[in-house]
Formats: C-alpha cells, sequence, structure tokens
C-alpha cells in the first residue's frame, strides 16, 4: 500500500469524482461510496469484459487537516496475470496466435498500470487546485500563545516577544509519524489515541 498526503482545496469527493471520470469507461468500472470523511474508491475490471485478465484495487482518501489523505491498496493482478501466461501458451503452440491476442496484450498491460495511473489522476486535480504534497502553511508555522506571531515551526521562543513555543509545536503520532496539531485526541490517520 502507498499513501500520500495532499494539503489544499481537496475534498474526498473531488479525488472520488477525477478518479470514477478516469477509470468508469472500457473494460474498467469504478464506484465510490462514503461521506465528506472518509470515501473509498473501487476501480476493477467489468465483469464479461472482452479483453484482457481480471484486475481491481481501493484507493482510500480520508479527509485530514488541511487537505486529503489518499492511500491506494494492493492491486489484485492474478486475473492479468492468467491472461498474459494464457497469451504466453497460444505463442508457443503457434507464433501466429499472438495476432489474434494483441487486445488482450494491451488491455493487459494497462490493467498492470491502474495503481500508477490512480497517482497521474490525483496528482493532476492537485497541481489544477495548487495543492502539494508539502506540509501546509497553517502548519509550517507555530503561532506564539501570547502574542499571536506566527513563528517557524521549532523555534524554542518567539521571535517577537520571547516566549517559549513549547507548547505550540506540532507533534506526531507515535504509531503512524502523522503531523498532529495541539488539542487532538486521536491522530487523523491512524485513529490511535495521543498522549496528552
Amino acid at each position: 500500500m502507498e499513501q500520500r498526503i495532499f494539503h489544499g482545496d481537496l475534498t474526498t469527493y473531488d479525488v472520488a469524482n477525477a478518479l470514477i471520470a478516469h477509470f468508469h469507461r472500457g473494460n474498467l468500472r469504478a464506484q465510490a461510496f462514503g461521506d465528506d470523511r472518509s470515501m473509498k474508491v473501487q476501480i476493477a475490471t467489468r465483469q464479461g469484459a472482452s479483453s484482457g485478465g481480471q484486475t481491481a484495487v481501493t484507493v482510500q482518501i480520508q479527509r485530514v487537516t488541511d487537505g486529503v489523505m489518499v492511500t491506494v491498496g494492493q492491486q489484485a493482478w492474478m486475473g492479468v496475470a492468467a491472461s498474459m501466461g494464457k497469451t504466453l501458451f497460444a505463442a508457443l503452440q503457434n507464433p501466429w496466435n499472438l495476432l489474434d491476442r494483441l487486445d488482450d496484450i494491451a488491455q493487459d498491460i494497462e490493467n498492470l498500470q491502474i495503481s500508477e495511473n490512480v497517482w497521474q489522476v490525483i496528482g493532476k486535480l492537485a497541481q489544477s487546485r495548487r495543492a502539494s504534497t508539502q506540509i501546509s502553511e497553517r502548519l509550517q508555522r507555530a503561532v506564539c500563545e501570547y502574542c499571536g506571531t506566527a513563528n517557524p515551526v521549532g523555534e524554542g521562543s518567539c521571535i517577537a516577544c520571547g516566549a517559549p513555543l513549547g507548547n505550540v509545536q506540532p507533534r506526531t503520532c507515535a504509531a503512524c509519524g502523522f503531523v498532529v496539531l495541539r488539542g487532538e485526541r486521536s491522530c487523523p490517520s491512524c485513529g490511535k489515541p495521543i498522549p496528552v
């Protein structure tokens, strides 16, 4: 599984709709379910597809602070491997059989690239919305509790008034390393409780 966080003006619906628009065509079908906090998009080969083997992948989209977290599950590719094996066996029997299997070969190659295509679709959407995998500007600053001045994360004391900034520095989840804001009681990524 691969996971990325996109900070910016993106919602779970935006990502799900972009994936469905791209993948719900030809031999593939895509469906989404969930809500604005968490959605899943399933991309799979249509039943009775005219060419290629069977494959499926699930994309989890979760709302996080200032953006969305996307997790692409492991792709089921055994059906594609079986289809490629059938092509190889037919070619060994008679090389001219490859001509009859060109559509299957092309579809198998496309099906093996679903996970990479998911990241390309999401990357284009993020770029169009000026979102990025860089931590958001809001999370890059520690605001002084005393005077309200924004300070770079990691500063020991406020650049304006000199007050200590230890209580406003962001923390990370001990279980998954996700940046957790002060006051959050559970990790937005993995759901584990955050010690106070």
